[in-house]
């Protein structure tokens, strides 16, 4: 429905070249508002260029120029042209970077207005693998979705929300609210709130074992799952180095994916990225 209404959009505006369309939806009741059209490049653009590998300054310069779209080859693939849209099996996570501790007078609280000063962005197989990945990037002392010893009122954060608001989450999570709580609290949709959960859970089924007593299976499993050794190293009391040893000898190790730019008679040309254990 909203891809749609951004081509007719677009169309009707008469954009050439890369737009950006923003939505607020009800999720109950499909209604949806337009909140702005940016028929220009931006930080958001160079982001969905590296999620799905395509080339969209230079298909915007081309365009721009008044070359079609269907006379512009993938530059990448080098045999498909512009027309394919890039196939995607795996997941991509954005987490705004907030600095607001750098600054003083500044509220934590978030609305609005616009206080994040970057982004970064993860990749995964799954959704709970981009996720903890993106959240060790914020921040190197972060080593996942895990509960954190700041103070807080769990239930004042989740109602307003701030740059703390995840591990808000997590640490309800960890304290025994369920979903639906969680979900009353937030309005966060309960599909990202299950996989949260997922990883709750299992977070604190590792705590059950030690490096010396975890099972094959679930080691591999833990690490599908997004957990860093380092992570991994705090619930089983034991040292990064260790549990990187231990994986080694276990024979798990990262694994190259291939992002896909463009398919055309099971043909594909890729940019890649590594999946961060």
């Amino acid at each position: 429905m909203l891809r749609t209404t951004a081509v007719n959009v677009i169309r009707h505006l008469g954009v050439v070249g890369e737009c950006n369309i923003q939505y607020a939806l009800n999720p109950f009741s499909k209604e949806y508002c337009i909140i702005e059209v940016n028929a220009r490049l931006s930080r958001s653009s160079a982001l969905a260029s590296k999620a799905t590998g395509y080339p969209l300054a230079f298909i915007a310069a081309k365009l721009g120029l008044g070359i079609p779209l269907n006379e512009i080859s993938n530059s990448v693939t080098k045999v498909t042209c512009a027309c394919f849209e890039p196939s995607l099996d795996y997941v991509v996570v954005k987490i705004p970077r907030w600095d607001l501790k750098k600054f003083t007078r500044v509220s934590t609280l978030l609305s609005s207005s616009m206080k994040s000063v970057g982004e970064v962005m993860s990749i995964g197989r799954t959704f709970e693998e981009a996720i903890q990945k993106a959240i060790r990037a914020i921040d190197y002392n972060n080593l996942g979705f895990n509960q954190t010893k700041a103070l807080m009122s769990i239930d004042q954060e989740l109602q307003t929300p701030s740059d703390q608001r995840l591990f808000a989450i997590a640490n309800a999570m960890h304290s025994g609210y369920t979903v639906e709580r969680i979900w009353e609290l937030t309005q966060i949709d309960k599909w990202f709130l299950n996989k949260l959960m997922g990883l709750t859970n299992f977070g604190k089924l590792m705590c059950k074992y030690n490096a010396s007593s975890i099972p094959t299976p679930l080691f591999r499993q833990a690490k599908q799952l997004g957990y860093s050794d380092r992570q991994l190293a705090e619930f089983w009391g034991s040292n990064e180095v260790a549990v990187r040893r231990l994986r080694v000898e276990e024979g798990i190790m990262p694994m190259v994916k291939q992002i896909d730019t463009g398919r055309l008679l099971g043909k594909s040309s890729a940019r890649s990225y590594i999946n961060l254990i």
